[in-house]
């Protein structure tokens, strides 16, 4: 059963503070494609994805949002730059890339997946390899004569990790290094991919520890046993019809009018854009893919243009608008202590490896919070991000003293003291540019 709306909500509260109308958004159009599943194939051809424009400053939680709706589901995701691209005719990346970039991790999703089922199998096989490779060493080495014991003591040494750095003699695949050319329209081929299927592959002998033979033999096998074209044709079909494409920095190729020059660039790279998103085939290595099903979300500040300034086309085809909020001090507290793998537990679990036992007052979270919101008001609003300025800034003493001893744990507790002693240079500079005019 597929998630609701309020699920996939709740789910992403975990990690993303605030931007509930950014979340129910998304939340609606991932239960959409749920919904669209469960119709007949001729209503399922008729109803396409509601793409989705995110508007707000960075580090407020545009691709995190997308990203974690994918994980959730897991769904091929690609995050692209629009700046990265330029028009038909200029050098630079083609559009189309963005799609043979989403097949390729479906590819790679589906291919994990193939292989966890027949791990079991695969593993089982590479065992067998690797202990006739260990047992040829062993005998070599030491003369040793092959008996029922003998052998069974090697197979038990191998299942228990005993012969992990022992070095055995294997052959393996010769990986050759790849090229790409940039072929017309900006497209890349790679001579490894087009001329390596043409001749059988090498082997070369090589001397690795059992543990590096076993996962090579691993991966050898678990090859051998997955269907490569259903993971081809799986692939292609999860891109088509859950794939998520996440266009960053839009409003960087937003222009206003037909001014000249570097305006004409950026309108002719949503002119390139448009075709993709409206619904097109593109083709890939694994075959051809209809971009018609794929869901878009396009983000960006637009602290200069506006969503207004992309061309009527391509505002026609991202119905659904939402703005991000700057985060407030209430914010950066949750951040700080209520999201999973917060920043702080980050910390804690870093320092405890060098035996510190880093503890974080209230009162030091609500320091840390109001330095972070005041450095994003008088300086560049990076939202999140600026903790991670500021918790570097704070713990630098404590991380460089750390580690290169055996003592025992060493507990420390952050408070506001300490944090107003160890961040009164950022406080000072952050004073002072409230006076600069």
């Amino acid at each position: 059963m597929a998630l609701s709306p309020k699920q996939i909500v709740f789910e992403l509260n975990k990690y993303i503070v605030g931007q509930n109308e950014a979340k129910k958004a998304v939340a609606i159009a991932l239960r959409n494609r749920y919904r669209r599943s469960q119709l007949s194939p001729e209503l399922r051809e008729e109803i396409t994805p509601k793409n989705i424009i995110m508007k707000g400053p960075t580090g407020v939680g545009k691709t995190e949002i997308a990203r974690r709706l994918a994980k959730l589901v897991k769904a091929p995701f690609v995050k692209v730059e629009a700046t990265k691209y330029t028009e038909v005719g200029y050098v630079g990346k083609d559009v189309e890339g963005m799609v043979r970039d989403l097949v390729e991790c479906s590819y790679r999703l589906v291919k994990e997946e193939q292989m966890a089922e027949v791990s079991i199998k695969a593993t089982a096989r590479a065992k067998k390899k690797v202990l006739a490779l260990l047992k040829e060493a062993k005998r070599a080495d030491k003369g040793e004569t092959a008996d029922e014991v003998f052998e069974a003591n090697l197979k038990e040494g191998l299942d228990r990790g005993i012969f992990d750095d022992t070095l055995i003699e294997m052959e393996v695949t010769d990986q050759p290094m790849g090229m790409e050319l940039m072929a017309g329209g900006g497209a890349s081929i790679s001579l490894g991919s087009v001329f390596g299927d043409m001749f059988p592959k090498k082997k070369k002998k090589r001397r690795l520890s059992v543990k590096e033979a076993l996962k090579i033999c691993i991966d050898e096998e678990s090859d051998k046993l997955i269907d490569n074209d259903f993971v081809s044709a799986e692939a292609v079909r999860r891109a088509e019809n859950e794939g998520i494409i996440f266009i960053d920095e839009i409003d960087k190729i937003a222009a206003k009018g037909n001014s000249g020059g570097a305006d004409v660039s950026r309108e002719g790279v949503q002119r390139d854009i448009l075709p993709i998103v409206e619904g097109s085939t593109v083709m890939t290595k694994y075959g051809a893919v209809k971009t018609d099903f794929m869901l878009f979300i396009a983000a960006g500040a637009f602290h200069v243009s506006s969503v207004d300034d992309l061309i009527p086309e391509l505002q026609g085809r991202f119905p659904i608008f939402v703005e991000l909020k700057s985060l407030t001090k209430e914010d950066f507290i949750r951040i700080l202590t209520l999201t999973e793998n917060s920043i702080t537990m980050q910390y804690k679990v870093l320092l405890a490896v060098d035996n510190i036992d880093l503890r974080f007052s209230e009162d030091a979270i609500e320091r840390i919070a109001e330095i972070a919101v005041d450095m994003n008001a008088t300086s560049e609003d990076i939202g999140a991000r600026r903790l991670h300025t500021v918790m570097e800034d704070l713990l630098e003493e404590i991380s460089f003293e750390a580690g290169g001893g055996d003592y025992p744990v060493i507990p420390i507790e952050i408070n506001r003291a300490y944090v107003d002693q160890h961040l009164a240079s950022v406080a000072e500079t952050r004073d002072l540019k409230q006076y600069v005019l």
